[in-house]
Parts: structure tokens; C-alpha cells; sequence
């Protein structure tokens, strides 16, 4: 899987309008003179390591999520999460308002823990049930979107173009600034969920036998959804609410090892969701080209599929 993420990022430095070869690349990173050197560096880089931060940062919440909630379909998308936060960043663009870029993901983050909050309070506490998840996120996430066409209806025409592509989630026009905001928060988030994997892990055998092995539970849940939230705003702030990554890597990860155990799966499910994103990403530069597709598009032909079969394993297993 690592070695597949080497070759997507390359293959997205290399590819694109002018299409250079690996050496070119190579020569345009080292030579400041080359003529495609503001390319490479600036435009094509930023955008795949941003790729790779926000599908290592979605991989993990989406796992802490299903894993915490003991439930396989929970994710950013579904809890209404990313919708929440996607309500708070339109607000900002739309209205103007004086908010530095790296202070955005703290207010992404209060619509995102509003919005998850309120999936949860909702369905009573019950999260062993996907299918009432599913439609009570898909109801808090209806009622985003609506405050998000109202919040679009306040714009001007330039806004609304913007808004369009960000609420489908994309990595378009993406610079370094724009690492830098996810960077800090993917690091932080993806080292409390290593020192959280194994209580996580006990939380996904059940609350009974999570208190049997002396594991906090509330604590432990409570903790591992707000760095989920987190996770899920950090990327929404920047890259818009990129829809189905979350919910798809945990369940790849585990597939390839066999596994269901949050401490084992936790480092492939982070480098399947970079994959993930960075091919989207690549696809929806060059499956229409020159046309360019939001990365939300691919992911979501691909999602909703897979969010399909998902909910139909998990009835007949019930």
C-alpha cells in the first residue's frame, strides 16, 4: 500500500498540463530556474501531500468512529460531521468574515461537534443499530445542507462558484498554506488515536467487555470522537466535506489483514485513505480533461456502493 502511494504521488507530479516524466519532475524540484519549476512546486505537490494528509486524517476518524460507536457505517459523512462543518465554512466565505485560515478549523470543529452531537442525542445513545444511524445523520445532514443553500443564497456569483466545488470536496487550487493548516492538526490527531488504539479496540468488542478489561468507556468514546471530529473538520475547513474516504479505508484495511482489531488496522487504514483520495484526485483531474472534476464526485460513485453493501453484510449478520 505504501509503495502504491509513492506511485499515485508521482504519477501526480507527473501528470497534468505540461505532462512531464520522473526525471523532469525530479529536475524541476531541484533547479528553481527550470520553467517547470513553479508547477511541480507549487501546484502539484502542495495539492498531493494535502491529498495525503486529508485521506490519512479521514481513514482515522472513520475508524475511531466505527470502532468507538461499534459500528461498522459510522463515519464524518453519515454522523452529519463533516456536513456541520462544511455549514461553518461556508459561513465564513459567504459572509466575509475577518477569520485567519489557520483559525478555521477550530470553528469547523464547534459546527462539526454541533452537528455530531446532535446525531447522537437523536438516536437516544443507540449506535448499534446502522440503519437508524444512517438515517438520522442523513436527516442532520439534510438539514446542513439546507442551511448551507440559504447561507450560498446571501453570496455574490463568485462565491457561489467557489462554494459549489468545495461543498463536493476538492483539492483544486490548493497551495502550502493550506498543508500547513492540515498538518498540524493530522499529526496531533493521529498520535492521540495511536495511544488510543487498544481502548478503542476494547470499546468495538462492546461496552460490557470494555468495562471488563477496566477500560473507561464514556471517557474513551467521548475522546475518541472528538479527535475524529477533529480529524473530519481540519480536512473539511480546507478540502470541503470529501465524502466516503472515512467510511471505506477501515473497511479495506481490515479486509487486507484479516483483521478487525483497531490496533493492527489503524496504520494501513491511514495510508489506504491517502490512496483512496489521491487516486480520486488524480481521476477527477484527468478522466474529463481538461474538465475537472470535485474529488467529492469520484468518491462518492465509489461510496455509495460500497455504503450499500455495507449496510446489507451487516443485516444479514444481524
Amino acid at each position: 500500500m505504501a509503495a502504491t502511494l509513492v506511485v499515485l504521488v508521482v504519477a501526480a507530479l507527473c501528470l497534468g498540463e505540461p505532462r512531464l516524466g520522473p526525471a523532469a519532475v525530479l529536475d524541476a524540484l531541484r533547479d528553481p530556474a527550470h520553467p517547470q519549476h513553479v508547477a511541480v512546486t507549487e501546484a502539484r505537490l502542495p495539492r498531493a501531500v494535502l491529498g495525503v494528509l486529508a485521506g490519512l486524517g479521514l481513514a482515522v476518524a472513520g475508524l475511531l468512529m466505527q470502532d468507538a460507536l461499534h459500528n461498522q457505517v459510522a463515519g464524518p459523512e453519515l454522523l452529519g460531521v463533516s456536513s456541520g462543518a462544511a455549514v461553518v465554512t461556508a459561513a465564513v466565505v459567504v459572509l466575509a468574515l475577518p477569520v485567519p485560515l489557520a483559525a478555521l478549523p477550530y470553528l469547523a470543529l464547534v459546527g462539526a461537534l454541533v452537528a455530531g452531537v446532535l446525531v447522537l442525542l437523536a438516536i437516544g445513545g443507540s449506535t448499534r443499530d446502522p440503519d437508524q444511524v444512517v438515517l438520522v445523520g442523513a436527516a442532520v445532514s439534510a438539514a446542513c445542507a439546507g442551511l448551507v443553500v440559504a447561507i450560498v443564497g446571501l453570496g455574490t456569483e463568485g462565491n457561489v462558484v467557489v462554494l459549489f466545488r468545495y461543498l463536493l470536496g476538492s483539492l483544486a487550487a490548493r497551495g502550502w498554506d493550506h498543508v500547513e493548516v492540515v498538518l498540524p492538526w493530522v499529526v496531533v490527531g493521529v498520535a492521540v488515536a495511536v495511544l488510543l488504539r487498544r481502548r478503542v479496540a476494547a470499546l468495538a468488542l462492546g461496552d460490557v467487555a470494555a468495562t471488563g478489561l477496566g477500560v473507561p468507556v464514556v471517557r474513551t468514546r467521548l475522546t475518541a470522537l472528538t479527535v475524529a471530529a477533529a480529524l473530519a473538520a481540519a480536512v473539511a475547513s480546507v478540502c470541503g466535506p470529501v465524502a466516503y474516504v472515512a467510511l471505506l479505508a477501515p473497511h479495506v484495511a481490515r479486509r487486507l489483514l484479516g483483521s478487525t482489531s483497531t490496533a493492527r488496522v489503524l496504520g494501513l487504514s491511514g495510508l489506504v485513505g491517502a490512496v483512496l483520495l489521491v487516486a480520486a484526485d488524480l481521476g477527477s483531474r484527468l478522466v474529463l480533461y481538461p474538465v475537472e472534476l470535485p474529488v467529492g464526485v469520484a468518491t462518492t460513485l465509489v461510496g455509495v456502493p460500497a455504503l450499500v453493501w455495507t449496510l446489507a453484510r451487516s443485516r444479514d449478520a444481524r
